[in-house]
């Protein structure tokens, strides 16, 4: 029995002593495993990052590109009014032009602190008349009268 006690010893030494390689040799294969996994997760995140990057570019162009619209639409608005602002200058002219031709009185536009304008009596001759603000209307427009 002593034989097979020294066999026992031998054997349970060597169970051990293949747990300890089976041991190993897992741990092996988790830290390959776990290499695996770190370059994967590395790949990942670089993956991740890359992505994160050309979101954040996209982003910037289409603020960019929403700050640029605004832009124009408020272009587009300030064109608009220009035109609109021009038709309205040209028809104050036409009015003028023609209210001019019909009194023979054009308005001084100089002086805004009295009503001032030149009579063009049957285009040969140039009077400068002047009323005063205070002056009432109803006097204004007699006075006007008598001169055209």
């Amino acid at each position: 029995m002593a034989a097979e006690a020294g066999m026992r010893v031998n054997v349970a030494s060597l169970l051990a002593l293949g747990d300890d390689t089976v041991e190993l040799l897992g741990e092996r294969k988790d830290g390959e495993a776990l290499a695996q996994a770190c370059a994967g997760a590395r790949m990942l995140r670089s993956a991740c990052r890359s992505e994160s990057d050309d979101l954040e570019v996209q982003m910037k162009v289409r603020d960019e590109l929403d700050n640029l619209d605004s832009q124009r639409d408020s272009i587009e608005q300030r064109k608009e009014a220009l035109r609109k602002m021009e038709k309205e200058m040209m028809k104050a002219q036409n009015m003028l032009s023609m209210c001019v031709s019909v009194t023979k009185i054009m308005p001084n536009f100089e002086d805004k602190d009295k009503i001032s304008d030149i009579v063009d009596k049957n285009m040969k001759k140039l009077e400068r008349f002047e009323f005063d603000k205070t002056t009432p209307p109803v006097d204004i427009c007699n006075n006007l009268w008598k001169m055209v």
